[in-house]
């Protein structure tokens, strides 16, 4: 298992971060999602054989959300 820190740019709405957890979650590999609204940081837990980094990433920008 690797977990994975990403910063995001500010999230304006608390329901972005179901829309995000629940994205994520979704992913064959995908752990544990954990979102922070106030500091707009996501920690991603995976398993490294069935889901890559940019996979996660590119979840992410596909809902709108840029990672910086």
């Amino acid at each position: 298992m690797k977990t994975i820190k990403l910063q995001l740019e500010p999230l304006t709405c608390p329901s972005c971060i179901k829309k995000i957890e629940h994205a994520l979650g979704k992913i064959t590999g995908v752990d544990h999602v954990g979102v922070l609204f106030n500091s707009s940081k996501v920690k991603v837990t995976i398993d490294e054989q069935k889901v890559s980094d940019d996979e996660i990433r590119q979840t992410i920008e596909k809902l709108g959300f840029q990672v910086i």
